[in-house]
Order: C-alpha cells, then sequence, then structure tokens
C-alpha cells in the first residue's frame, strides 16, 4: 500500500540541491516518487512502507539537515578530492589567459605603459579580465553541448567565490614576488600553484554538500 511522507530538509538553495535530494530518496527501494522543492524546503515522498528513520539517513548522506541535524562533513573522499581539482584546473586555465594577458599588455606594450596606471589599477582590471576569459572559455566548451544561451548562461553560474580567490590570490604572489604588476618566466609557477590551491578546498566543500562544480 502506498504511503506519502512529508519532511522538511534544511541546506537547499537551488534546484541542484532538490535533485540531489530526490535521487538520494529515490535510490531506496520502497520510494515510487519524492518530490523535491529548495523553495519551500519540504521533501514530499511516496512509498511503499519505508520508514521515516531511512528517508531521513538518505537526507542526510546527501550531505542536507533534517531537524537541524545533519552528518559531519566529509573531507576524505579521494574522488570529490579528484573531481574538484580536475574543475579548478579548467577555472585556473580561462582565468590565466585573462590575467597574465592583462599584466602582459601594460608590461610591454608602450602606450598602455606611458598610462602610468597603478599597480592596484592593474591588478584589479587583470583580475576582472581573467573572470570574463573564464566564463567565455566555459561558455565555448559547453556549447559542444548545448545552445549557446544556454551554456552562456551555465557559464555565468560558475562561482565567483571561487575564480575571485583565485585571481586575489595570483595577483598578490605576483605583487609579492616582483614588486608590481610584473610577468617573468619564473613567477608564473608559483602564481598557478597559489591560484589553484587557494579555492581547491572551497570547491571540494561546494561539490561534496551541494553537488556543484565551481566550473
Amino acid at each position: 500500500m502506498s504511503e506519502t511522507t512529508t519532511i522538511s530538509v534544511g541546506g537547499m538553495t537551488c534546484t541542484g540541491c532538490s535533485g540531489n535530494v530526490s535521487s538520494a530518496l529515490s535510490s531506496l527501494a520502497e520510494v515510487t516518487s519524492a518530490e523535491v522543492s529548495h523553495e519551500t524546503g519540504l521533501a514530499v515522498v511516496e512509498h511503499s512502507g519505508a520508514d521515516r528513520e531511512s528517508l531521513v539517513r538518505a537526507i542526510l548522506a546527501s550531505g542536507y539537515s533534517v531537524d537541524g541535524e545533519e552528518l559531519p562533513f566529509d573531507w576524505s573522499d579521494g574522488s570529490v578530492w579528484r573531481q574538484s581539482a580536475h574543475n579548478t584546473k579548467w577555472c585556473l586555465v580561462g582565468c590565466s589567459i585573462g590575467d597574465f594577458g592583462t599584466i602582459a599588455a601594460f608590461q610591454f606594450i608602450p602606450y598602455l605603459d606611458a598610462l602610468g596606471w597603478s599597480t592596484m589599477s592593474i591588478m584589479l582590471l587583470a583580475m576582472f579580465n581573467g573572470i570574463m576569459t573564464s566564463i567565455a572559455l566555459e561558455t565555448i566548451i559547453l556549447s559542444a553541448q548545448m545552445a549557446l544561451n544556454e551554456a552562456f548562461r551555465v557559464a555565468i553560474g560558475m562561482s565567483l567565490i571561487s575564480m575571485i580567490s583565485m585571481e586575489a590570490t595570483m595577483n598578490i604572489v605576483d605583487v609579492v614576488l616582483t614588486g608590481g604588476a610584473k610577468l617573468t618566466w619564473w613567477v608564473i609557477p608559483p602564481m598557478l600553484i597559489a591560484g589553484f590551491l587557494a579555492p581547491w578546498p572551497y570547491n571540494y566543500w561546494r561539490l561534496k554538500k551541494y553537488g556543484v562544480a565551481c566550473h
């Protein structure tokens, strides 16, 4: 006989979150359907005799809370570390194109150098251009799988926290090591390493908790 159980779920912020909870519930053999809404924070589950505890465990295991209870966050998932590293790498590629290109332009083009921009101004422009090229690269990559407007919508949904922390770290390393907005052969590797490491734990957390990649 079919039964319906409604559970209040905490921590959902988007349709991806509600999809994660729905998938976790639907994986249980007794569950016939799971309607989950991040807007209402409710999961309406139709099932054939599943006990509420098993439904709650499935929700908790997917990274969300029930009645304020949640599982301790797991920082030891190797597969998520690898996937988040892959995502962070592609974000770094996109950000570096605009960032390095901007710094190089002010360093090697006499007209731009003569403008006399401060180091801070060049770095802020480099950060902005880095974010823009990362979004452009992601749009191009996704356009092979979906319509261009949809690819752009997904691209601008990338994590700004990840990109800003990446950009800020790279530029801080550049200023500390060179004393200004400069590119040399030896400063690029530490900039890239720092730019990768800074957002990587955040990208792991985001992917592990919400199933959402930074890139």
